[in-house]
């Protein structure tokens, strides 16, 4: 897994003062997307024990609320193994923090929730290898707490919005997501 920065002390990426981890890779492609330069998964540097005691002494300062997953796409397929070893142990060193994850994917595609009309549906997988992807996705993802969701709509940017870029995003609670099997938004 690669990596083009640690950002610390950001406000802007989350709720809170937050260390942000951005990553390599991703396949969404999304027009006028913010950072070009991180889909490529082999751009950056590589993820090592330096990078992952920055990001543990960053959660170690009792201001810092948590982490953020961003890039790239923290579900790009090259990062799944990696990214849930490190939510894992996070979750276990610093299990008074919150996780943030931006991506492309959608919440939905992962998890049985019920729409308006009490109906539940679920997205199908496509293919064998990708629904093992899409199991460790769907773990990442209730390891964390919130996910800002959905690819970025150029056509539907509004500057206005909190934590997310496009109008289609959701800024999901994701606990109480599973919980309550529908869709609870952390914010509007």
């Amino acid at each position: 897994m690669n990596y083009h920065d640690i950002s610390h002390d950001n406000m802007n990426n989350g709720d809170g003062l937050r260390v942000v981890l951005w990553l390599s890779g991703c396949s969404h492609g999304c027009k006028n997307c913010q950072n070009p330069q991180t889909w490529n998964p082999k751009s950056g540097v590589g993820f090592d024990n330096d990078a992952k005691e920055e990001l543990f002494a960053e959660l170690r300062k009792d201001y810092i609320s948590g982490i953020t997953l961003s890039g790239g796409d923290p579900l790009y397929e090259e990062n799944l193994e990696d990214v849930l070893d490190l939510v894992n142990k996070i979750r276990l060193s610093f299990p008074e923090k919150t996780i943030w994850l931006y991506s492309g994917y959608e919440f939905s595609h992962f998890f049985l929730l019920k729409d308006y009309e009490g109906i539940r549906y679920h997205l199908p997988y496509t293919s064998m290898p990708e629904m093992k992807s899409n199991d460790i996705r769907s773990e990442i993802i209730s390891k964390c707490d919130v996910m800002v969701d959905g690819r970025y709509v150029d056509e539907l940017k509004d500057l206005s919005l909190k934590w997310k870029g496009s109008s289609n995003q959701n800024v999901i609670n994701i606990q109480e997501s599973i919980k309550q099997q529908r869709l609870i938004l952390y914010c509007d």
